[in-house]
């Protein structure tokens, strides 16, 4: 533990330095995200050196860990006493770590029914712009009176500071999944994907491929028994593996030569008018699009129908590109939170 708490002072001295010299530096952690992240100005600052598990409460559904532990040491720590993480991140690489998982905010096909990674943060240990080891939250469910500072730490990308530590609720493992599919048109899809979240279903993912409707269900062997008798649907052989590969972005639908976008919108939303390769994910909320069409029609189309898009992959660029404006109230809060943070404005610039 002292070595460790050693590296977290090399890093506070690094940050302190920089800020007093005004350089500008770059966190570096496995790599496995910067095709989102792109391309940071500044020296190197490596944090995988800071890792392991600091405390783990299985009776209180509860995990802290340095930013640079791997993803997969977490969630083997955690299939040990039969829990995960609930928001299914997804690695984009082997060598994923936790830190850069909580600062890009990702979340996989269980998002909508157990929650986004934002959502199953308790508490934070970051060095601000100054160079200072700041706590924020704690250790377990209900410990902030006011705002929760550390979730602001969930997909800022580094903007707010350095990751040391992260606290996270977890969820027990369910004790049976199954993957239901069902051939049907995406508007058909939509429809059902909205009406089975309403009503007391084991949902734990929900998508549309190739006029193919597929559904997760998990949860206890009759629970699953009982809801896979009313829905019918055919049982996909290797489940696991068809939400891992949708996950990881490993199907086929990733592999094409066009930009991927990912578009926010109310799940509910009919079939958007673009062209392209569709997959339609998260119950509807989440759309997949492969296309050559201008960015500013993509934006456009996604505003129209009250969300937002990113181009979140493209071979011409270096890094994901976000929605181009925001309202300007929003933007003076975000400029103000990043001076608060860093005043200096020496962290992933």
């Amino acid at each position: 533990m002292k070595q460790d708490n050693n590296i977290s002072q090399q890093l506070a001295e690094a940050v302190k330095a920089a800020a007093r010299k005004r350089t500008l530096l770059a966190i570096a952690g496995s790599g496995t995200k910067r095709f989102y992240a792109g391309k940071i100005d500044g020296e190197k600052l490596d944090v995988t050196g800071h890792r392991g598990v600091v405390a783990y409460e299985p009776t209180e559904l509860v995990i802290t860990a340095r930013a640079g532990t791997p993803l997969a040491e977490v969630e083997t720590t955690l299939a040990e006493k039969g829990q995960m993480l609930g928001f299914e991140p997804p690695y984009f690489g082997d060598t994923a770590t936790l830190g850069g998982t909580i600062a890009c905010g990702f979340s996989g096909p269980r998002r909508p029914y157990a929650g986004s990674a934002r959502d199953f943060v308790l508490g934070a240990k970051i060095i601000n712009g100054k160079g200072e080891i700041l706590n924020f939250g704690g250790q377990v469910m209900k410990n902030v009176a006011g705002y929760d500072v550390s979730r602001l730490m969930v997909g800022a990308r580094g903007t707010l500071g350095v990751l040391l530590e992260i606290s996270l609720k977890v969820l027990p493992k369910p004790a049976k999944e199954i993957t239901l599919c069902f051939e049907m048109p995406v508007t058909k899809a939509i429809t059902t994907m909205n009406t089975w979240a309403g009503q007391p279903l084991p949902l734990s993912a929900a998508c549309h491929l190739g006029d193919i409707l597929y559904i997760r269900l998990s949860g206890t062997e009759l629970g699953i028994r009982a809801a896979h008798a009313k829905l019918g649907g055919v049982v996909v052989d290797k489940g696991d593996g068809f939400w891992h590969k949708l996950r990881e972005h490993q199907h086929i639908f990733y592999h094409g030569r066009e930009p991927l976008w990912r578009l926010s919108v109310p799940p509910a939303t009919p079939p958007i008018e673009l062209p392209g390769k569709w997959l339609v994910d998260w119950g509807g909320a989440q759309r997949w699009l492969r296309s050559d069409a201008s960015a500013t029609d993509i934006h456009r189309q996604a505003e129209q129908v009250g969300g937002h898009a990113t181009l979140f992959r493209d071979a011409k660029q270096d890094g994901a590109t976000f929605p181009p404006q925001l309202p300007a109230q929003l933007a003076l809060l975000h400029q103000n939170l990043r001076k608060a943070f860093d005043p200096h404005g020496v962290i992933n610039q």
